[in-house]
């Protein structure tokens, strides 16, 4: 699948005013009012612009700040980390590699086995269920699911 980043005029007529804002306008959504805080189904979670898998639901984890939460990215190649000095103090960016997306921001008071907590925007990312992977055309990771399944299901 190929990842690609539509054009301003694209993104403001396919993406909600929210979710404009917060990807590319470095926004923040409100903790507990959005759609993927509390979401306890498996699967993977995208790049709202550009469709390339971000984060997955086996690295999710309830930090009870009220937005999803994540120890690990599907792939640290995936995302890049920048300096943000915005609220008066220093914390890390996160954002999409491709789409150059606003997602949030990782801190270092996660749980193991990284102890880091990427919390994310759902604005920025779009959910594609287990049993949906196949047909949206992200096969390829059901055998995330499959090794997760073995693990706690002998």
């Amino acid at each position: 699948m190929k990842y690609v980043k539509p054009k301003k005029e694209e993104l403001k007529k396919r993406l909600s005013p929210i979710q404009y804002r917060v990807t590319q306008e470095d926004d923040t959504e409100p903790p507990f009012q959005n759609e993927y805080w509390d979401n306890e189904k498996p699967g993977i979670y995208v790049d709202i612009v550009t469709g390339q898998p971000l984060f997955t639901s086996l690295d999710k984890f309830d930090a009870g700040c009220g937005w999803p939460s994540f120890t690990k990215p599907v792939d640290d190649d995936l995302i890049t980390e920048k300096e943000d000095t915005s609220l008066n103090r220093v914390r890390t960016e996160v954002r999409s590699k491709l789409g150059d997306s606003h997602l949030g921001h990782v801190f270092e008071d996660g749980p193991e086995p990284t102890g880091l907590r990427y919390c994310i925007n759902s604005a920025a990312v779009k959910f594609i269920p287990m049993e949906d992977l196949k047909k949206e055309g992200y096969g390829d990771y059901l055998k995330l699911f499959d090794k997760q399944h073995q693990i706690y299901n002998p």
